[in-house]
Formats: structure tokens, C-alpha cells, sequence
């Protein structure tokens, strides 16, 4: 009996071990049955965003308030450029947009996807311009000549149209010419180069990269520049490094004796190209060998006495200028090697004559002294009668000069030039920009007293601000995708860039006072557009 019930006992013991397991084999059988339909769900949802040009988090879905700003109504259907144009950035340009704070790719509200690109695709950063005619550029080129670097003793190029400089069969003569010099023939009286300039990576690549021949410095100004010439003889201003990323302008300096910098003209170019001015050279940054590529093969005698070997074993020099040139400021290699800016250089004067204006918002560049506007707050009342801010968009030109500056900080702006074959009606030259993006943790409005005095801007310049400072196309994060592209990246500390949103706000704010106080918003946003738009 006792047998039996233990063996009665084994076989239930059995029966239930063997239900249970069949239980968890038919349970684990019901997940793996149910997961993948709930995955298919998930993965529709998370297309449903993307389908509509908006990603998944983006301040687009989490504040729709913010979209209602007049430029976005305007322009409700413009966000679908961001479609187009969300090919993600190589993994080399996000390791090269690192450095101080925070990184570009974990900026707070960075998308995937170029934003530069897509805010050039916005309607507002494709209204044309007028039509170009012959008299509108500022060489006309004789379309059958080729230049040709065979010149006599001199370092012009050479025209010629002999039969040993016969095209190849489809080509023409502007195929010939180098790239400096297809930046030059474009140039006309609205636009220093265009806005889609599918010449704009190769020249800053040969900025950037061609072999320098000579190395001279440049006459005049208050601090130590070259003209470094490249073997096509195309030439590029050099500004060397005298600042680190991280370092602030004091306080107790004055503005004229402020260093310039090399990364503050890089910067500077690119800024000008976002907020759609396009009134800069371009600009590219350059490690130089100060031994091979200036000290060996420059034939500036007072530039060549200047260079010495530091105690550390560095290779310096500090040419001849008003200001920081000398044993105590020199310019040292590590140990030969020196950053740089390399700038494009604008047409020779005795080709393109270029008139230098005088600001009228210049400051007095004095200790203690100030300028008339400055003193004055109906002063824009007398400038609005004085040729050449009386008619046409001067003075407009010059409120738009007024915006660069204050984003980057920049209070030397004494003089501006223009082409003097376009006379007053052209844009200004927005030049020598070293002295911005010296001081972030500070603002100074007085640089805006043309916009706060004179009360008016460009409808098109106010509603791309307006873009700006939205956060698809946010100033800061557009700036420093650009900046990611050159070879000295980072350009600028992550609290520089900071500066420039806060800086953006201010200036909506003071066009904002403006429209409060005028009649109408004719008179203050300056219609420049019309049905181009």
C-alpha cells in the first residue's frame, strides 16, 4: 500500500511539472507572437513626425506658440526645406566642432541635419535680385580671351587671344581663369558674390591650402597684416593668431587699442553670409609655417629683420605697425607653426576704384571725448539731409552694418567703402572685422544708435531676423555649422555664440520700440521686397 502511494505520488508530481512547463512554453510563445506587431505600431508613430517635417522632440511640437510669429505665417509652408535638405553631418565635423562648452551635436534643440542648408532654401534667402546688365558688373570680360600665366616679368596675368591659346573643344574663356579671379569678374553692383556661389568651397579650399610664394606685409593700418601670394597669382590678407578662443577683452581697454583677431574675421564672413548680406570677402582660417612660408621667401627687408628664435625655441617676428609690434608683442610659431585668417583680397584699386566713406556714426576714438551722435539724439534727423543717406538705400545699407557689428561686438566701424563705378546706389563693403568677438559676457548698444536714433531697417533684414530667432533657424546653431567647416575649427567659444542669441533678441527688441511708437509699420520696416517676395 505504501508502494502504491508513492508511486501514485511520483506520477502527479510529474503530470504537474509537465503542465507547468507547457504553461511557460505557451506563454513565451504568446510574447513572441505579440512584440512584433507591437514594434510595427511604434514604428509608425515614430514616421509621423518626420512625414510632416517636424522630428520627433522638436521645439516645433513642444511650443506651437512660438510659431506664430508673423515670418512663420508668412512662410507657413517653408519648414519643408528642412526635408529636402536632412542629410546628417559627418562624424569628422562633429569632432571638429568641439572645444570649449558645449559641443555643436548636443546643443540644447539641435536637430539632425544641416539647418544652414535649409535656411538657405527659405523664401527669404531666395528673392532676387535685379536683373544684372553690363553696366551692373563690375568688369565686363571679353568672352574670347583667355589669361594665360605666361607673362613677362611681371605678375599681371596676361590676355591673349593668339592661336597657341585656343580653347579645348567646349570649353570657353572663363573656364581658364582661376578661382580668385572668377570671384572678381562676378561681383556686381548688388551682391559681392551670389547666395548659391558654387565657387565659394573651392575658393576658401584655396585659401585655405595653395602653396604661398611670396609674403609681404601690408602697408598702413595700425596692426601687423601680410599679403601672402598664392602661384595662379592670387593673393589673400593674412591675419595671425594673437588671442586664444577662451579670452575676453578687458574692460579697461579701449576699443582702439583692442587686439584683431584672426578668428573674429573668419566668423564674421560667415555671419555676413547668414544673415544674407553677402558684403565680405570670403574668409578662411590657415596654420602657416612662419619658417617656410613667410621668414624663407619674403622680400619685405623690414619685415625679414624682425624675426628672432624665442628662449622656449619658437620662431617669431613682429613686423612693423602702430600697434603691438615689437619683441614684447611678437608672434611665435609652435614652433613655426602659427594660426591665421585668410582673407580674399578685393580687386586692385587701380582695376576696381573703391571710395572710403566716412561713418557718420563714427566714434571720436579719443580717452575721454565723444562724437556728436553720441551727444545729440536727433542727430539721424541732420544725417537723413546730408548726400548720399538723402536718397536711395544708403543709410538703410549702413542700419544693416549696424546689426553685424553689434552681433559680433565690433565697435570700430570708422569707415565703409563702396565700388566707385556703382556710385551711391550699391552695398558697402563690410572690411576689417578683427575686432569683433572680443567681449561675450557684455553688450554694447551704442554700436545699434544708427537703429535706435533713425528708427528704420529693411523689411527683408527684420523678417530674417525674425527667423533667426526661431529655433529651426537659430542664430547660434546656424553660425557654428559654418564655422565647423574650417580647418582651424572651433572658431568660437560656445559662450560667443551664446552672446549672438542674446544679442538678436536685443535688436528685435529695439525694432519692436520702434513699431510701437510709429503710425504705421511703413515707417519703420522700409519695403525692399515688394512683390519679389
Amino acid at each position: 500500500m505504501r508502494c502504491r502511494l508513492q508511486t501514485l505520488f511520483q506520477r502527479k508530481f510529474k503530470v504537474s511539472l509537465l503542465f507547468l512547463l507547457l504553461l511557460a512554453l505557451l506563454v513565451h510563445l504568446a510574447m513572441d507572437l505579440a512584440l512584433p506587431a507591437a514594434h510595427k505600431a511604434c514604428g509608425c508613430n515614430a514616421k509621423a513626425p518626420k512625414a510632416s517635417g517636424v522630428l520627433s522632440g522638436s521645439p516645433m511640437l513642444a511650443s506651437p506658440k512660438k510659431l506664430s510669429l508673423r515670418i512663420l505665417q508668412d512662410f507657413s509652408g517653408s519648414n519643408g526645406s528642412l526635408e529636402k535638405s536632412s542629410q546628417p553631418q559627418g562624424a569628422g565635423l562633429h569632432a571638429r566642432a568641439g572645444g570649449p562648452g558645449v559641443p555643436h551635436q548636443h546643443r540644447e534643440g539641435q536637430t539632425k541635419g544641416s539647418k544652414l542648408a535649409a535656411l538657405f532654401e527659405h523664401p527669404l534667402y531666395n528673392i532676387p535680385i535685379p536683373k544684372v546688365t553690363e553696366k551692373d558688373k563690375l568688369f565686363v570680360v571679353n568672352s574670347m580671351e583667355k589669361f594665360s600665366l605666361h607673362s613677362s616679368g611681371s605678375d599681371e596675368w596676361v590676355s591673349s587671344s593668339k592661336a597657341e591659346t585656343l580653347l579645348p573643344t567646349g570649353k570657353t574663356a572663363y573656364d581658364t581663369y582661376p578661382t580668385w579671379l572668377k570671384f572678381h569678374v562676378g561681383i556686381n553692383r548688388y551682391e559681392l558674390y551670389p547666395r548659391q556661389d558654387p565657387l565659394m568651397p573651392t575658393l576658401l579650399q584655396d585659401l585655405a591650402t595653395k602653396r604661398i610664394v611670396s609674403s609681404v606685409q601690408k602697408s598702413g593700418g595700425t596692426q601687423l597684416k601680410l599679403i601672402m601670394t598664392f602661384p595662379n597669382y592670387g593673393q589673400a590678407l593674412f591675419k595671425p593668431m594673437k588671442q586664444t578662443r577662451d579670452q575676453e577683452t578687458p574692460m579697461d581697454v579701449f576699443y582702439f587699442s583692442d587686439f584683431e583677431r584672426h578668428n573674429a574675421e573668419i566668423a564674421a564672413f560667415h555671419l555676413d553670409r547668414i544673415l544674407d548680406f553677402r558684403r565680405i570677402p570670403p574668409v578662411s582660417g590657415r596654420l602657416v609655417n612662419i619658417t617656410k612660408e613667410i621668414r624663407d621667401i619674403t622680400t619685405d627687408k623690414k619685415l625679414a629683420k624682425t624675426f628672432f628664435i624665442s628662449p622656449a625655441g619658437n620662431v617669431c617676428f613682429y613686423g612693423e605697425c602702430s600697434y603691438y609690434c615689437s619683441t614684447e608683442h611678437a608672434l611665435c610659431g609652435k614652433p613655426d607653426l602659427l594660426e591665421g585668417s585668410m582673407a580674399a583680397l578685393l580687386p586692385d584699386k587701380t582695376l576696381a576704384k573703391r571710395r572710403s566713406w566716412r561713418s557718420p556714426w563714427r566714434r571720436s576714438y579719443h580717452k575721454s571725448k565723444k562724437a556728436e551722435w553720441e551727444l545729440n539724439p536727433n542727430y539721424c534727423t541732420q544725417v537723413r539731409e546730408t548726400p548720399p543717406y538723402n536718397r536711395g538705400h544708403r543709410l538703410l545699407d549702413l542700419i544693416d552694418m549696424t546689426v553685424l557689428d553689434f552681433l559680433m561686438g565690433n565697435m570700430d566701424r570708422h569707415h565703409y567703402e563702396t565700388f566707385e563705378k556703382f556710385g551711391n546706389d550699391t552695398f558697402l563693403l563690410h572690411l576689417d572685422n578683427g575686432r569683433g568677438f572680443g567681449t561675450h559676457s557684455r553688450d554694447e548698444l551704442s554700436i545699434l544708435a544708427p537703429l535706435q536714433q533713425c528708427c528704420s531697417i529693411k523689411k527683408s533684414t527684420y523678417l530674417r531676423l525674425q527667423l533667426l530667432a526661431t529655433q529651426p533657424y537659430r542664430l547660434s546653431d546656424l553660425l557654428q555649422e559654418a564655422l565647423a567647416t574650417d580647418p582651424l575649427a572651433p572658431i568660437l567659444a560656445e559662450p560667443h555664440l551664446q552672446a549672438l542669441d542674446r544679442r538678436l533678441g536685443k535688436v528685435l527688441v529695439v525694432v519692436g520700440r520702434c513699431l510701437a511708437r510709429a503710425a504705421h509699420p511703413d515707417e519703420v520696416l522700409v519695403d525692399d521686397v515688394g512683390s519679389r517676395l
